[in-house]
């Protein structure tokens, strides 16, 4: 009797081992393995390196740190290329690229404020924005609504990616154009661009709202039963 429940046991583990192996993965695990998306989990891989980077600040570190970002950044654009090129845009990408993104440019506002590079309104203000932009996409996808990204967006990411870096970077370091070496003050410079980012930042969501509303105001007008394309 033993032995019979030992090899009923036995068969039954070894039927559920053959139906692991022959279930098929899930749809969101096969999305997940692809390289755009492998980039994109690298970006939020690399926030505790660049934290760490940023911590004590001295001058290598934070030349080490402007150089994390940056390649961060370039990823960002690579990832994008390759899913559109190769056809793989997928679920778990459009969750995780915007997720990393907003990640690390976060955890960098928010050590540059720790180490007094940059002022703390102009943090609250950069993330109040994406909050409210992210919301109000949201709300908008769930209506069946697309608000495409205008321009001053666009010009917001930038200044504020390559402010980032120049305040990584922090520290005056002679800049070689021709035969001349100029001092750049990469702190002044890092403030200059956030600061402009702040006001596209600001800009680009009131332009994001006024659209949201607009999109509203049209679907309210639509007989009942229309359609909103």
């Amino acid at each position: 009797m033993a032995l019979d429940r030992a090899t009923r046991k036995k068969l039954k583990r070894e039927e559920r081992a053959r139906r692991r192996a022959e279930r098929q993965p899930s749809v969101l695990v096969q999305e997940f393995w692809n390289l755009p998306n492998m980039l994109t989990l690298g970006r939020i891989f690399l926030i505790p390196l660049f934290v760490w980077l940023t911590y004590d600040a001295d001058p290598l570190n934070s030349l080490w740190a402007g150089l994390v970002f940056a390649v961060a950044s370039i990823t960002d654009v690579i990832d994008g290329y390759l899913a559109r090129k190769w056809n793989l845009i997928t679920v778990v990408g459009k969750f995780m690229d915007p997720l990393a993104d907003k990640l690390i440019a976060m955890a960098a506002l928010v050590m540059m404020v720790r180490l007094g590079r940059i002022a703390a309104w102009v943090v609250i203000v950069l993330l109040a924005r994406e909050l409210i932009v992210s919301g109000l996409r949201t709300i908008a996808a769930s209506e069946g609504m697309v608000i495409a990204a205008g321009q001053e967006g666009k010009w917001k990411t930038s200044l504020q990616l390559v402010g980032i870096i120049s305040l990584c970077v922090h520290y005056v370091h002679p800049l070689q154009v021709g035969a001349t070496s100029v001092p750049v003050d990469y702190n002044l410079v890092g403030k200059v661009l956030v600061y402009l980012s702040g006001a596209f930042s600001v800009w680009s969501a009131v332009v994001y709202f006024r659209a949201f509303l607009a999109m509203l105001a049209k679907r309210g007008g639509e007989p009942t039963g229309a359609k909103s394309v």
